[in-house]
């Protein structure tokens, strides 16, 4: 797949280095977690969903271990989804997914996994989201791609690739599961919604 004309994207990582980066993650999550009975990965949809299974998978390689898993839609939980009564709304709304999650929460160690932290405000909306489907012991969060500019105090446990941006750059995921490609881009892109 070749990169349109027009853009000007910037290949960070390519297939190879985002399988080197989510081995280096899985080796990072065991280490961290002798009790991974206790663990469970819990992708944040869109991305974050292949993302989780491909480290699940990965765990299960070098260690024996299944984890739970899951997938968690966060829709309703954002602060940039407007609900008016019965106007239609300003901007493009997102797309709502089903969220998953086959086990009990409590007692257990929730990893979220996403795949570009920037704002911090997706996440906070996947901890609300996890909160009402009971009580973890322990919340962490990994995170393929963080680029900075954080506006709540949230600092991810496993990061693949710290990518320094300008507000006026996006970084852009692309995953054989969703866009037929393993890539990470850095585009320009003039400040946008604010994504988490």
């Amino acid at each position: 797949m070749t990169l349109p004309a027009q853009t000007k994207a910037t290949i960070l990582l390519d297939e190879a280095a985002i399988a080197r980066t989510l081995t280096r993650i899985a080796h990072e999550i065991i280490e961290a977690n002798p009790e991974l009975e206790r663990v469970a990965l819990i992708g944040i949809h869109t991305r974050g969903v292949p993302l989780a299974q491909r480290v699940r998978r990965l765990i299960h390689e070098l260690s024996g271990e299944e984890l739970a898993s899951g997938s968690l839609d966060i829709t309703f939980y954002r602060d940039d989804v407007q609900v008016r009564g019965g106007e239609p709304p300003r901007q493009a709304q997102p797309i709502v997914r089903s969220t998953r999650l086959e086990f009990a929460l409590e007692g257990m160690t929730c990893v979220l996994v996403d795949d570009v932290l920037y704002t911090g405000r997706t996440i906070r909306a996947a901890i609300d989201a996890l909160f009402d489907y009971g009580r973890p012991a322990r919340v962490q969060l990994a995170c393929l791609a963080d680029r900075g500019h954080r506006e709540l105090p949230i600092r991810p446990d496993y990061v693949g690739k710290n990518l320094p941006t300008s507000r006026g750059e996006r970084v852009q995921v692309q995953l054989v599961e969703v866009d037929e490609v393993d890539r990470v881009l850095l585009v320009p892109s003039p400040e946008e919604e604010s994504h988490g």
